[in-house]
């Protein structure tokens, strides 16, 4: 045997010992672990994943909706909790609560939390959102004004909507309610790292209805002087006005203080001028211009990014119940798989691109969510499988995103946590790739078939190769810098080939 197999061979063992001794370590620390004090969203995580069996080494932490319910009083429990979810890769987070009954104990949580965090050396994560609401705050003074002086809202999305153009006076109050915030964590000299909000149905919207509401009045009207004829104008108006109220309300209050902070909010990332999914309020209208695929409507979006201050990017990679009837593949999971990773690569391609090093946090999920009363019939849907979800993970790692962010409704956390956790933390096994390489493909298949992720780093490509539909055995070629790469099948494992020699590969023994 060649003297490279067999150092090959002793290291691979070696491998294989040190990670069976970190898992009965880790397994050893949970054993008559007691977290009965902890809080119920803790617990959870806690039960449904296991400690780290390779490092986190410079990863960002894993972002788990349930870790929102970490905050005890209690210092020594609370650093207890916050070295727990650690062992998992778990951020803690803090929750900023702008009302005025809320806000003076919010504060005084968040930098118990930070202080314990910075002593750790551990991420300063605080989830804002509450502070992002509400401009459209149900005022008359923030409506839409019709011909006769009367005001009106959107009735085609929930909340109050109104102009675009009545929200300056909301300006100050808005900005507060993160200035308080920001200026406590500064004068306090603790860190913030990460700070995201889930701003979506408040501020100006084009969704839906929002332009036949808007043509109705008369301050918009004068504001956009060819609303009648062209809806782009009247979306980039909107957009435009969204990404100033963003900049000035929310991001310049944190980064003058916290520069290299991570600010970002849900569906907000650079793209290449199409959006491919719908939120849960959201519905398609004839006159949002528009591609079709299949039964799908992917419509274009005006590039807000830039103009919002946002230093990560964060699109929604979310298993839509519109997905399942948009296309028509025999292979069910390919119609989940297909969309869902063409959001992921969509946002990992274009903030490369126009924004090097930056950061892309996807929010992601695995239950189908249900987005209208239809849809309810169960029975209709063939669930997204665990198997293919797990297989997504990875595809969506390998094509840019550095970070994932697990929302769902209470009822599935357990579920989700386990298959989130589970998927990601293998990924670790590839720090380093991950970390420092480059993606190279960001194409997805228009119809089921092998689907090929890779990342450049150190003269090697880190390849996965999943497959769908049927008649799909033989050898991929992959086109990287001018060069043909040969990617056999070998499912749910990931493979190693050497740059310089594109017929070799190493083939890693790694489930998924």
């Amino acid at each position: 045997m060649p003297i490279t197999q067999v150092v090959l061979l002793c290291l691979t063992f070696a491998l294989c010992i040190t990670m069976t001794m970190s898992a009965q370590s880790a397994a050893a620390d949970d054993a008559g672990a007691d977290w009965s004090q902890y809080p119920a969203g803790v617990r959870v995580i806690l039960e449904n994943t296991k400690p780290l069996t390779q490092p986190l080494a410079d990863r960002f932490p894993l972002l788990l909706l349930p870790a929102h319910d970490c905050v005890v009083q209690d210092e020594r429990l609370q650093e207890r909790i916050v070295v727990d979810l650690h062992k998992r890769g778990v951020a803690a987070f803090a929750t900023w609560q702008p009302g005025k009954n809320e806000r003076d104990k919010a504060l005084a949580d968040g930098l118990r939390l930070a202080r314990i965090q910075q002593k750790l050396g551990l991420k300063v994560c605080v989830n804002a959102n509450a502070c992002m609401y509400s401009f459209n705050n149900g005022d008359p003074s923030t409506a839409y004004v019709d011909a006769d002086g009367k005001p009106f809202f959107d009735k085609s999305i929930p909340n109050k909507i109104g102009s675009p153009f009545r929200l300056d006076h909301r300006y100050a109050a808005m900005r507060e309610q993160v200035e308080f915030f920001a200026r406590g964590y500064r004068e306090a000299g603790v860190p913030l790292d990460f700070v995201y909000g889930d701003w979506e149905i408040d501020g100006p919207l084009e969704v839906n209805h929002a332009w036949d509401a808007a043509k109705r009045c008369t301050v918009t009207r004068e504001h956009i002087p060819d609303i009648d004829t062209k809806f782009k104008a009247f979306q980039k108006a909107v957009r435009e006005k969204r990404g100033d109220m963003t900049k000035q309300c929310y991001t310049d209050p944190l980064l003058s203080r916290y520069p290299e902070a991570l600010v970002g909010n849900y569906a907000v990332y650079p793209h290449n001028g199409y959006r491919y999914w719908y939120d849960y309020f959201e519905y398609p209208v004839d006159h949002h211009p528009h591609v079709r695929h299949q039964n799908a409507m992917y419509r274009e979006w005006f590039d807000e990014f830039p103009l919002t201050g946002y230093t990560f990017a964060m699109p929604v990679v979310y298993p839509w119940s519109r997905i399942y009837d948009w296309y028509t593949w025999a292979d069910t999971d390919y119609r989940w798989f297909h969309n869902m990773l063409r959001i992921a690569s969509n946002a990992g391609e274009h903030t490369r691109q126009g924004f090097s090093g930056m950061p892309v946090i996807a929010f992601i999920h695995w239950h189908t969510i249900f987005q209208d009363t239809q849809a309810r019939d169960t029975q209709r849907f063939i669930q997204f499988s665990e198997e293919a979800y797990r297989e997504l993970v990875w595809h969506v790692t390998l094509r840019g995103v550095d970070a994932l962010f697990l929302w769902c409704m209470s009822s599935e956390y357990a579920k989700e946590v386990e298959l989130l956790h589970g998927a990601w933390s293998q990924t670790l096994r590839f720090a380093d790739f991950l970390t420092y390489g480059e993606p190279v493909l960001f194409d997805v298949p228009d119809e089921p078939g092998p689907v090929v992720s890779a990342v450049r780093w150190n003269g090697q490509l880190l390849v996965r190769r999943t497959d769908f539909g049927i008649g799909h055995d033989g050898p991929v070629d992959i086109q990287v810098a001018g060069k043909t790469y040969r990617v056999p099948k070998t499912a749910g494992k990931c493979k190693i080939i050497e740059l310089n020699r594109p017929h070799q590969f190493r083939l890693l023994d790694q489930a998924n």
